[in-house]
């Protein structure tokens, strides 16, 4: 029986980068997945997530962020693979809104550069945006959108380089703590390891039963429409990622069509998807979960809806409060967790690699992580 340093479970976006940060730092490395390399049965999928630093969510994820955006770089440069697309960012909605107020705050307290916008200017800049006139945005010129599917294939590239041994369509049954380390069972062997690492999306409720954490996976759907007159005036040199946020506190978010005129112009709706499961998911994008996207986009986007193209749908796993968990698992000290990322977790990818491997290799990490202990889900002591 072959024994490794560290076992990753799920090779999706954090996976992916954890197996190639520790395979960096000369760990002996084994990486599983059950599907095959840049699926789309998880989270991983969907050819754009936005980036930003602005971060209405909490301003504690700010340097993380700035760490991330430092490593997006690096990975482009070092896997041949683009990643990162610097179109600009607009978080529109009123005023006091969560979106344009929490951004706001992120941005003064770090000290990020950043314009407000009213509506008339939001017009003038962005043809493509009809705002209510009582709707204001904060521009973000640095931020973005990163492809997922390139951002997994460029860290499984980079792990395998660096020697990470990887094993995909292979599924974990099941993994157990030892007294001198972990046993992983899959669909087709055991193996043992010094330390394991858990990255398992949508699959958190079967793998980290005894976490005591709540997860719910909801599921969601991304939409591409062919605008009125075309996607030139979506192209990403005129047309910014952003996250909109209505009266009643709905968002939906879009992109640029970074694809070409092929792909036309992506949009979603920002949570508040149907709850599901990995295993009954409905893949199906029904007609009028479509003309629902349609009706919304065609109140603020002049061009939009246009022709409906195609729809994909995804899940998004998250915890109560809607933040992370990155931690030792608090029964299994060989065991690091990282999970609950999904709605706005890939734009960590590359940091949540590295933060993982400090914790396998050195036992802490110099990154601010306290925000994502599980003990606040489970009240445990802090």
């Amino acid at each position: 029986m072959t024994h490794y340093d560290t076992i990753v479970i799920g090779l999706g976006g954090m996976g992916s980068a954890a197996a190639y940060r520790l395979a960096q730092r000369g760990q002996r490395v084994l990486g599983i997945d059950q599907f095959a390399p840049v699926h789309n049965q998880g989270s991983s999928h969907g050819g754009s997530r936005i980036t930003r630093q602005a971060y209405f969510e909490d301003p504690a994820y700010v340097p993380l962020l700035l760490r991330a955006h430092e490593l997006w770089d690096g990975i482009e440069r070092d896997s041949g693979l683009p990643i990162f697309t610097r179109c600009g960012g607009v978080m529109l909605g009123k005023p006091d809104s969560r979106t344009v107020a929490g951004s706001l705050l992120s941005a003064q307290q770090w000290g990020l550069e950043h314009e407000l916008l009213d509506a008339p200017e939001i017009r003038r800049r962005f043809p493509t945006m009809r705002p209510a006139d009582d709707e204001i945005a904060l521009y973000e010129g640095g931020a973005g959108l990163v492809v997922p599917e390139a951002s997994v294939g460029a860290h499984l590239r980079l792990a395998a380089r660096a020697g990470a041994e990887l094993h995909h369509e292979e599924k974990v049954v099941a993994w157990t703590s030892t007294a001198d380390g972990v046993r992983v069972m899959t669909s087709a062997d055991m193996y043992t390891a010094g330390q394991l690492v858990v990255c398992p999306g949508a699959w958190a409720p079967a793998l980290l039963t005894e976490l005591g954490i709540e997860f719910t996976v909801e599921r969601q759907v991304q939409y591409w429409f062919a605008p009125e007159g075309g996607t030139e005036p979506f192209g990403p040199d005129r047309h910014p990622v952003y996250i909109w946020e209505n009266a009643d506190g709905r968002q939906f978010y879009g992109f640029p069509a970074h694809n070409g005129p092929e792909d036309g112009v992506k949009v979603a709706f920002f949570r508040g998807g149907k709850p599901t499961t990995p295993e009954t998911i409905d893949r199906t994008v029904h007609p009028e979960e479509v003309e629902e996207m349609a009706g919304f986009v065609r109140e603020r986007m002049p061009s939009l809806p246009g022709g409906f193209l195609r729809g994909a749908t995804c899940m998004y796993t998250t915890t109560a409060d809607e933040h992370f968990v990155i931690s030792r698992h608090p029964a299994h000290e060989r065991v690091v967790i990282a999970c609950g990322f999904s709605g706005h977790g890939f734009k960590f990818v590359p940091v949540v690699g590295e933060i993982l491997a400090d914790l396998v290799v050195d036992g802490a990490t110099a990154h601010p992580i306290s925000l994502f202990d599980p003990a606040r889900l489970t009240g445990a002591p802090l």
